[in-house]
């Protein structure tokens, strides 16, 4: 997956394929990995018009196309993305 995709395709533990919109993506000198933020295209708020939003960490592919989506391992890394997140929204709010 490059940098600038817009949308990617997830295909989950079932073999189901769903299309999703990338909020945005980043890069960690820490961890030596590049995380991917994304949620369902078309997905509903909930009661607090929030929506789900899911993070992966990814290895670019060798053709610089596709790459492989990898689980986040550690409750480090989710800090980090949590981190990343929060100051993402900050900015759009302030825009």
């Amino acid at each position: 997956m490059d940098h600038g995709e817009k949308q990617i395709t997830i295909i989950d533990e079932n073999g189901n394929e769903q299309l999703c919109e990338v909020l945005f993506t980043f890069d960690s000198d820490e961890f030596e990995k590049s995380y991917v933020l994304y949620f369902p295209v078309g997905a509903e708020e909930d009661d607090n018009e929030e929506i789900e939003i899911h993070a992966s960490a990814f290895i670019p592919g060798e053709d610089g196309e596709d790459g492989e989506l990898q689980p986040i391992e550690s409750d480090e890394e989710w800090e980090l993305i949590e981190e990343m997140l929060n100051t993402f929204l900050d900015e759009e709010e302030e825009e």
